[in-house]
């Protein structure tokens, strides 16, 4: 029988860099039900084993992407290489970055340094996607998709951690790269969209990366200045028309098959869950608690419904194999 499948060697080679979206999703639940239990005063004692699950996942992650690296270099520059696959690579910086957030609600002494490895990897990161991105020599306009923001997002989320750690003008500096990016990502993507050829099925979950930037903006934002200004605002409100817009799609998102974009539903979720309990906290007006109330429900379902469906594909052997 000369019938080839995937051998566990063999699946180890296709293991992908996107998986790493993953912890950004377990990381944003844990940071929003953080806020949550601050605004409303409470400890469940769910945030040490909301943390504990990240960093595990995350640390599982690394070990079989290096393991991968090490094994099957060639796969590693082939993702490197690959319009799409490249801007996932700063996944594994965000996830620091995220990691230390969570963790600066614990009061851990640790976080400065994952914090600075997460924020200078997103630096050598962007330099090598930015660099990419002026001197390519294949990208073609179908090419571009939201994915391409995650660079972006990164710098912003420096911020974030980075102003309670003392670290100002550094943090102004990311922020700012991020939020020149972000405009002119914003433009490319739906100048593509309009103008070009639909996005492909299976990356329409990348949809949603559209409202990280603008709600993870508005809460590095408010770190920096701390006033709900008007540039404050409308960051966050354009950031909560782009969820009711894609909220809007539900029944076009519903009938996709699930795969690993499926888990950029869940990071921009909790970054627009995070970004209204930040408004609510400021304005103190009670709507917004209500929605920041209503999406960390939503979130908490879906991440609960992408871990299951997720560990039901890796357990079917669904994922890491050719073409994923």
């Amino acid at each position: 029988m000369m019938e080839h499948t995937p051998t566990p060697h063999g699946r180890l080679a296709f293991f992908p860099i996107s998986f790493f979206s993953v912890v950004m999703g377990l990381s944003g639940l844990t940071i929003a039900w953080e806020k949550a239990q601050h605004v409303f005063q409470l400890d469940l004692g769910i945030t040490p084993w909301l943390v504990g699950l990240t960093v595990g996942v995350f640390s599982l992650m690394l070990v079989i992407y290096l393991s991968k690296l090490w094994r099957h270099p060639q796969s590693v520059a082939q993702e490197l290489a690959h319009p799409v696959k490249l801007s996932f690579f700063p996944t594994i910086s965000i996830s620091l970055l995220l990691i230390a957030t969570a963790l600066q609600g614990m009061n851990v002494s640790f976080v400065l340094p994952i914090w600075a490895t997460g924020a200078l990897l997103h630096l050598l990161f962007t330099l090598y996607v930015v660099n990419k991105w002026m001197h390519h020599e294949h990208f073609q306009i179908q090419h571009i998709n939201p994915a391409w923001f995650i660079p972006a997002v990164g710098n912003v989320l420096v911020p974030v951690a980075g102003v309670p750690l003392g670290f100002v003008d550094v943090s102004w500096f990311f922020f700012s790269i991020g939020m020149f990016f972000w405009l002119i990502l914003m433009t490319l993507v739906f100048n593509r969209m309009i103008f070009h050829q639909a996005i492909d099925a299976f990356l329409l979950p990348t949809l949603f990366i559209l409202i990280a930037p603008p709600a993870v903006g508005f809460i590095a934002y408010m770190r920096l200045e701390n006033e709900l200004d008007a540039f404050a605002r409308v960051l966050y409100f354009f950031g909560l028309f782009l969820t009711l817009l894609l909220l809007s799609q539900f029944g076009r998102f519903a009938k996709l098959k699930f795969g690993l974009p499926w888990w950029a539903y869940s990071f921009p979720t909790a970054a627009i869950t995070i970004a209204s309990f930040v408004m609510y906290e400021k304005s103190q007006v009670v709507a917004y608690q209500w929605i920041a109330t209503g999406l960390l429900a939503l979130l908490t379902v879906l991440v609960v419904l992408l871990i299951t469906l997720t560990s039901r594909a890796v357990l079917n052997k669904a994922i890491c194999k050719p073409g994923h």
